[in-house]
Parts: C-alpha cells; structure tokens; sequence
C-alpha cells in the first residue's frame, strides 16, 4: 500500500522499519494527506514492511536514498522495542537525515520509542520532550542531554513529542499547527 499524494510541494517522510506502531505512522500519514501533504514511506529496503498489528506497507524509498532537503517534515514513529525504532535508531543516514532536519530548523515529530532516533542522532541536548516511559527511551534522551517529560505532547521549537498512540489527537494537533505556523499558503 504506497501512502503519497502527488499533487502537493509540501513534502513529509517518515522513518520506519518492521515492527512499525500501526497508527503512530498510519493516523499522522493521512492527517497530511489530508492536507494535501505528499508523504514517502522510507524503510532500511524496499521490501514491504508489517506492523504490530499485521498492516504491510510498501516502502517509496529506503532510507539510504532520502534527500533531507526535498522535505519539509520529518515523522519519526515508534513501535516495538525491538522493531522499527530501534532498527531505524541504528541506521547511520538516519541519524544524518534527522541531524540535518534539525541543522535547518524543519519540523520533526516523534512518538513512542521514535526518540531513540533523536537521542542517537544527537539532537536532544538542551531540549525538552518526551517518549514512552518504559523500555530506557526516557533514560536515553535524558543521557543525550535532553529533558524527558511525561505528558501527553511537547512542542519545543522545531520538536513535536508524544508519548504512545493515545496522545495521537494532541500529537496531531500539534504537528498540523507546526506545519501552518511554518508554511506559506499554497497558491
């Protein structure tokens, strides 16, 4: 199942793997494409990827192949401890990908265990969000010099935080304001 919309230059990307927390990719996807958002699924391969709960998605690109500058969003889901945040957190042009997000000052949100990503990729110190509470996430963020948070989301600056996919209304909200503080209209 490719997830994209061609019709927009507003450009989103996610980064994920197997083991992907199903609504954590799926609710924010289509509240961009909603929007008109152009969206890219980007995995370590090219072969379809499977949630937790047994959605396969087709990947648009691998992560190897993301040119950070044909975006404007960066989504950095979570899923299984041992799944998709993980497996992402460890992928070297993933930490290059979100390094670069945040050298440019470009929207970055993340949930559940996707701030492992943020952590690795050394973006976190000074900054204030949160992630699941279990599983180290917190601790990780915490040893990267950033401050964790148990609340429900958390925007500081450029960084949209939420803890598991109950906070995906707030999560969302807060993106979509993000987005429409950032963005110039669309002509």
């Amino acid at each position: 199942m490719k997830l994209t919309n061609n019709v927009s230059e507003r450009k989103a990307v996610v980064l994920t793997a197997n083991k992907f927390e199903d609504t954590e990719v799926l609710v924010p996807v289509f509240r961009l494409l909603e929007e008109g958002w152009h969206v890219d699924i980007a995995a370590p391969n090219r072969n379809p990827i499977e949630s937790e709960g047994g959605y396969r998605l087709e990947p648009d690109l691998t992560i190897d192949e993301v040119d950070s500058d044909a975006y404007q969003l960066l989504i950095i889901p979570g899923g299984y401890p041992d799944g998709a945040p993980f497996t992402v957190s460890k992928i070297q042009k993933a930490q290059e990908i979100t390094q670069a997000f945040f050298a440019n000052n470009k929207p970055v949100v993340s949930i559940c265990h996707g701030p492992w990503l943020l952590a690795t990729a050394d973006v976190v110190k000074g900054r204030r969000l949160t992630s699941y509470w279990e599983d180290g996430v917190p601790d990780d963020i915490r040893g990267a010099g950033g401050t964790w948070v148990d609340e429900e989301v958390v925007v500081d600056g450029n960084l949209v935080t939420s803890r598991w996919p109950a906070d995906l209304p707030a999560f969302c909200r807060e993106m979509m304001k993000l987005l429409r503080a950032g963005m110039e209209p669309v002509v």
